[in-house]
């Protein structure tokens, strides 16, 4: 909320079922949009749609964060808001303009019976695509890149997944009709996957420095259209192989299968929309040290101190980490007994020092700062 303005920023998720639109032809309009509501009577003003005709479930999955940026000697009250599809869009909070730009690319169009998918979507000028947004047969894990077993897992999904498809940011679904076998049909694989992208940790901003960070993970997700049961309320259902993610179990963990990074911290200059510094976040244990900084997925992100510290334990390495605000450079880390699930918090104890808490799946985890 900004309490200047009297304006609530509400992020409006996607239709459902997501995967199949033939019913709801158009953009569909205010799904996956970030809506400005006047507070005081409940009027709507200005609303800016992420997606048009959302396939995929990429929402923006978390509240906007709010910042002013200088302008010709003054201020522009801004906003910026991240989706699930891996763009940041940063936006005038009285107009719900694109700051930096924002154009409507042609995008893949869908071969499903009935369905008309949009010819466009709004992807951002600047920033660019904060995580992975296509993918190709070259980015496919190599041994050099982790390992042979990884390799050789990830080499035996891609055959077993068919003909992979992706044709970029908002790739539809494949179409497979009635007697393809799983090895002969089109898959698609969509990047992001269907949990993102950036998710529920959404952005934060510090002030001193006029950065926006963002976390995103890079998880691929499989799968493909086909016909529904007879009765079914819908034609066609989305369907895939199972597990539907494009990772492979190594040891008690699960690796994806395109080359690192898998998960990454960004810092955005919020005056210019440029990224200042963009780093793999996170630890995969199980390969050699040198190879070991290959980002970790995660759904939180971090929160940033007046000090310039982010904390951060989104990644499932089950870290806990701080980092300098202004470079990226990690300066603490401790291992947790379970996986940050949440952004943390901080705030000044009774005894005047400073905290710093997080849950960590089912444990609370407090930390004082020196």
């Amino acid at each position: 909320m900004d309490e200047q303005r009297g304006h609530v920023y509400v992020p409006l998720a996607a239709p459902v079922p997501y995967a199949y639109g033939g019913d709801r032809g158009g953009a569909n309009l205010f799904a996956n949009a970030l809506v400005a509501v006047d507070v005081r009577t409940g009027e709507y003003v200005w609303h800016f749609q992420t997606i048009h005709h959302d396939l995929w479930d990429h929402d923006p999955p978390a509240p906007p964060v709010l910042f002013d940026v200088p302008s010709d000697g003054g201020t522009v009250a801004a906003l910026g808001v991240t989706t699930k599809s891996g763009y940041l869009y940063i936006l005038d909070r009285d107009t719900g303009e694109p700051l930096y730009g924002v154009e409507e690319r042609a995008v893949a169009q869908s071969d499903v019976p009935s369905e008309e998918t949009f010819p466009t979507q709004p992807i951002p000028v600047n920033p660019p695509a904060l995580a992975r947004v296509s993918y190709e047969p070259a980015d496919l894990v190599t041994a050099e890149d982790t390992s042979p077993e990884h390799a050789t897992a990830c080499t035996e999904l891609v055959e077993r997944a068919g003909e992979i498809y992706n044709a970029g940011p908002f790739t539809p679904w494949a179409y497979r009709p009635v007697g393809t076998s799983g090895t002969s049909g089109r898959t698609t694989l969509l990047f992001p996957g269907l949990v993102g992208g950036p998710n529920w940790g959404g952005a934060s901003f510090d002030p001193n420095s006029g950065y926006v960070f963002v976390f995103s993970q890079d998880v691929g997700a499989l799968g493909w259209m086909e016909e529904a049961e007879p009765g079914s309320l819908l034609p066609y259902r989305r369907s895939g192989p199972r597990p539907s993610s494009f990772d492979v179990q190594i040891g008690d963990a699960r690796w994806p299968c395109q080359k690192p990074p898998w998960g990454r911290l960004t810092a955005v200059d919020g005056a210019t929309g440029d990224i200042v510094w963009q780093r793999p976040l996170g630890t995969t244990d199980g390969l050699p040290s040198d190879r070991q900084n290959t980002g970790r997925p995660g759904r939180a992100a971090a929160i940033v101190t007046a000090s310039g510290l982010l904390f951060i334990a989104a990644t499932d390495d089950s870290r806990f980490r701080a980092l300098e605000a202004t470079t990226g450079r990690e300066l603490w880390v401790t291992r947790l007994d379970r996986r940050g699930n949440a952004n943390p918090m901080t705030y000044q104890g009774s005894d005047g020092d400073q905290y710093v808490a997080l849950a960590a799946t089912d444990q609370v985890v407090v930390y004082r700062l020196p």
